[in-house]
């Protein structure tokens, strides 16, 4: 047993963020044995901790497998090889062992030094450049023939996302988990705080957001947040724009008046008639030119020019001239909206979430908010474990986020 060994190393925040719990664990879960050899703890709050281990499988197979999962946990070989590229047999098709990527930074070994992979995303490949020495991230769609493609764990290093030691904002306050018992006076107050400095820091806020945010009478709040300049991208389907534009013009959503809950005579026509005067204008940014659309979300998307993309699906009705109906253009758009993004907040969309979760680097701060717990269970389990899951109706939590921002005297 002895000759299938791997010595490893690791660094970093090892206690506070579980890192070296997590390694332990696996190892003892696929039946693997470890020694360690060297473990030294950081004496002050910044400093690294280091942790040197011995993995022992029973077989080649069964030492590759365990080493696969540390690997992914932040640990590296102590003796590095250098990583191993296969080029694309052709257009859009990976080499059969492809590395495919997680959200955490990630490095390569090559030519003697590690580099950078740009562009992280989940469950996506890695294309190295030899002549600039240059790594990115991307999906099979844009992958070429010849394109050397990173494949198996050799020379490759992640880098976990690490719990600090002191608690300052949302993302200290809480570890990434989802629970309806939470104080959401507090969390609605951390969430504001961390809107305050994002902006404060000229950071990127994005927000992805569903019809439900109209249903439950919200969708002035948001009009606000950016009029305010607290968003610089709105991310959604159909659904929304059609349902804020029912509300600014009609006063329904779905046909229902948002102000007290009842019914509009012949209501269930409404969000058909709004998709109908949409094409009439041609455009929502015609539709405010016009001076047709005078309020809410998607009229200050205009108004501010703060960008939105608008993504299709089978279900939409119309949809408007605004939606892109080809999901590979609007997840493309998508990602390009979200470049450099610093903190994402999710309003009550379960597949808009969990899309834009595939498409964020861990180092994103992602906010989901919902009634539904599983929707925000779903969105951890699928891979965002950076995000914060917050179970609670959108229609009282914005209130409360908006509340607290007025409270800092970010808001006259």
């Amino acid at each position: 047993m002895g000759i299938f060994e791997k010595e490893i190393e690791v660094k970093g925040h090892l206690v506070d963020s579980s890192i070296l719990t997590r390694i332990f664990d696996r190892i003892m879960d696929l039946k693997g044995d470890f020694t360690v050899l060297e473990f030294q703890i950081g004496k002050r709050k910044e400093d690294y901790s280091y942790a040197r281990l011995v993995i022992r499988g029973e077989s080649e197979s069964h030492l590759t497998k365990i080493l696969e999962y540390l690997f992914r946990e932040g640990a590296t070989s102590v003796s590095v090889d250098e990583v191993k590229c296969i080029p694309s047999p052709r257009d859009m098709v990976l080499p059969d062992d492809f590395y495919s990527t997680t959200n955490n930074p990630t490095q390569l070994f090559y030519h003697t030094e590690w580099i950078n992979v740009g562009n992280m995303m989940m469950d996506k490949c890695i294309v190295l450049n030899p002549d600039t020495n240059k790594a990115e991230c991307k999906t099979n769609r844009d992958v070429r023939k010849g394109d050397l493609v990173v494949t198996g764990e050799r020379g490759i290093r992640i880098i976990p996302q690490e719990r600090p030691r002191e608690g300052v904002d949302i993302f200290q306050f809480m570890s990434s988990s989802s629970s309806s018992e939470r104080p959401t006076q507090q969390i609605a107050k951390k969430v504001a705080v961390d809107l305050y400095r994002t902006k404060k820091n000229h950071g990127k806020i994005i927000v992805v957001a569903g019809p439900v945010v109209v249903h439950s009478g919200a969708s002035d709040l948001l009009a606000r947040l950016i009029r305010l300049g607290f968003v610089d991208g709105i991310l959604a389907g159909n659904a929304l724009a059609v349902h804020d534009i029912e509300n600014a013009l009609l006063g329904t959503s779905l046909g229902m008046h948002v102000d007290d809950g009842t019914l509009a005579v012949r209501g269930h026509r409404n969000h058909m008639s709004i998709v109908n005067e949409v094409f009439k204008a041609g455009s929502i940014k015609s539709m405010v030119q016009n001076k047709i659309l005078k309020s809410g979300i998607m009229y200050e998307c205009i108004s501010n020019k703060v960008p939105f993309v608008l993504c299709g699906s089978i279900r939409d009705d119309g949809p408007i001239p605004d939606v892109i109906t080809d999901v590979v253009e609007a997840q493309k758009e998508y990602k390009l909206l979200l470049k450099k993004a610093n903190l994402v907040i999710m309003l009550s969309t379960m597949l808009h979430s969990i899309a834009v979760g595939n498409m964020l680097p861990a180092s994103v701060k992602v906010i989901a908010v919902d009634i539904n717990q599983s929707v925000v269970t779903k969105l951890l389990d699928r891979g965002t474990t950076q995000a914060i899951g917050v179970v609670t109706d959108i229609g009282s939590f914005l209130p409360i986020v908006m509340r607290n921002l007025e409270e800092l005297g970010t808001i006259k």
